[in-house]
């Protein structure tokens, strides 16, 4: 169950319902885009949940603030053996977990005992955390960890050794990536022998820059710097995320002070917010893509034929000027062209409804024929307006004879619907989490084709696999580019999705904001940000 808002929390939720600044103090208030489903990236996909939870925990390797660079975490130097096999992890000394919260009292500092458990709750059927918030540890699985992992194993209590199956060069991106967080051994036993397990999603301890204190469902949630935290305190005291599902209202918090930062401006108020001198606005090319999956379980999509017609019935460059409005580029690849071995030799289907409609009745499809067309209910960095671009796709899609049933549902209950293969038709996207290209290209691998996978397509191709796992082993990046090369060029002739585009991201800030960044995989990250 979700933690009800404390009488500390409800007053501040008063106050920025009054119109208050941003507490004056050293508070900082990020006004995001929605509610996290729980406060354990393990058992999440979505950076809205990934966002909330990221202040409280650490990875034993992290990316470099801003950056795609891997640098230290709970581990503060590892090696890696010649065969590339085994990784040692030398893990930091002296790194303490919140006290206090949700009653717990730790004993310990963070060690090995904590590793172990992160890992082998998700990997270990017998480990009592195993199937505690439903089980599903669906980054684990898809980037096929319980593959690729021979033994995690203590050395002593500040060393841990991992040994791998195969040689695997994306590995220490993978485990800096949000799934790997490191949670408390302890805590989880303290819960366990309450009697209240569940809580330990729900109301997090980490040995991050902030503790948690508080959370309301769609209306804040609160956090406390943590001083006695390995990387030095916080330079503010208080973090506070007032949960805000529409721009423009983000937008009019900004203005009026109510928060710092904002998540996803429209591309309508860019150049307003540009203008505004008390406010600051920043922008970058996204490392994302947004897509429109067709899945494959469902006739006639098992045709490739099929959704080749389907990818020439779309105006793609009618949403590219009326939804993202300058701030996109048309895709025709999973990867943005930003990332090394983008394949821009790959020419893309053109819009042609009448050959489009021709190829449908070709590959023996009867029209008008009726699918489904899940469109994204929520505000994403690669989607501004999945309702529209739906809606745009109905029409262009009536044109050659088909009938589009528009669907959505809750922005949780949607992506798990979508991930068993409800759909027939369905957008999603994707915000890379490592700044290499295997990131984007598991999401249409054969092991994450499976029923709760993040494969929408539940497209299962063996050339394309084969050369996805072969790449995984390879140092040379040359021999690793041209696999890549030859994978987009299969995923285009087969279409198991339409590619629609990147999108460049936007954040503004207040004037008063320093040091804050947008970062490369999408994170809202606030540790070393002032408030002046």
């Amino acid at each position: 169950m979700k933690r009800t808002l404390t009488t500390g929390a409800a007053t501040l939720l008063a106050m920025l319902a009054l119109g208050a600044t941003a507490l004056q103090a050293k508070t900082l208030v990020y006004c995001s885009e929605g509610s996290p489903e729980n406060f354990t990236p393990a058992l999440n996909t979505t950076g809205t949940s990934f966002d909330a939870a990221r202040p409280v925990f650490n990875q034993l390797v992290e990316f470099e603030r801003g950056s795609t660079n891997v640098v230290p975490g709970l581990a503060e130097k590892w090696d890696i053996s010649a065969d590339g096999l085994t990784v040692t992890f030398h893990l930091r000394k002296g790194v303490k977990f919140h006290t206090g919260v949700n009653g717990f009292k730790p004993t310990r500092d963070f060690n090995a005992d904590d590793v172990l458990f992160s890992f082998n709750r998700q990997w270990k059927d017998d480990n009592p955390y195993h199937k505690i918030s439903g089980g599903a540890y669906d980054y684990f699985s898809d980037m096929d960890m319980p593959k690729l992992l021979k033994s995690v194993e203590k050395v002593d209590d500040y060393t841990v050794k991992m040994v791998l199956t195969e040689p695997n060069v994306t590995i220490m991106a993978n485990l800096a990536m949000d799934f790997m967080t490191i949670q408390s051994a302890e805590y989880a036993d303290y819960l366990l022998k309450k009697g209240t397990p569940e809580q330990f999603d729900q109301i997090p301890v980490g040995t991050g820059p902030f503790s948690f204190v508080a959370y309301q469902k769609d209306a804040v949630i609160r956090y406390k710097a943590f001083a006695p935290y390995w990387g030095g305190k916080s330079k503010f005291d208080d973090l506070v995320y007032a949960i805000t599902g529409d721009a423009t209202s983000r937008y009019a918090k900004l203005k009026k002070g109510e928060c710092n930062v904002m998540f996803g401006p429209n591309p309508a108020d860019l150049e307003a917010i540009g203008k505004d001198t008390s406010l600051k606005l920043m922008s970058q090319p996204g490392l994302n893509i947004a897509y429109w999956a067709f899945n494959l379980e469902k006739p006639p999509f098992d045709k490739k034929e099929v959704r080749q017609a389907f990818a020439m019935a779309i105006d793609k460059a009618a949403i590219i000027k009326d939804v993202f409005q300058g701030a996109g580029q048309a895709a025709k690849n999973l990867i943005p062209p930003t990332i090394w071995s983008y394949n821009d030799k790959i020419v893309d289907y053109p819009y042609d409804p009448a050959k489009a409609k021709k190829m449908l009745e070709d590959a023996g499809v009867k029209l008008p024929l009726d699918v489904d067309l899940w469109y994204m209910p929520k505000q994403r960095p690669y989607n501004p307006n999945g309702k529209r671009i739906g809606e745009m796709m109905q029409a262009d899609l009536a044109k050659v004879g088909v009938n589009a049933k528009l669907v959505t549902y809750e922005w949780g209950e949607y992506r798990k619907r979508m991930q068993q293969g409800e759909h027939m038709t369905g957008q999603l996207g994707w915000t890379g989490d490592n700044g290499d290209p295997d990131n984007f290209f598991f999401l249409l691998g054969c092991s994450a084709a499976r029923p709760g996978g993040q494969n929408l397509s539940k497209w299962c191709d063996k050339g394309f696999d084969d050369r996805l796992n072969e790449a995984k082993k390879l140092t040379d990046k040359a021999a690793r580019t041209k696999l890549y090369e030859e994978m987009q060029q299969i995923a285009h002739d087969e279409m198991p999705t339409y590619y629609i585009a990147h999108s460049v991201v936007f954040e503004a800030t207040t004037k008063n904001v320093v040091g804050y960044k947008i970062s490369p995989f999408g994170r809202h990250e606030f540790y070393g940000v002032e408030i002046q």
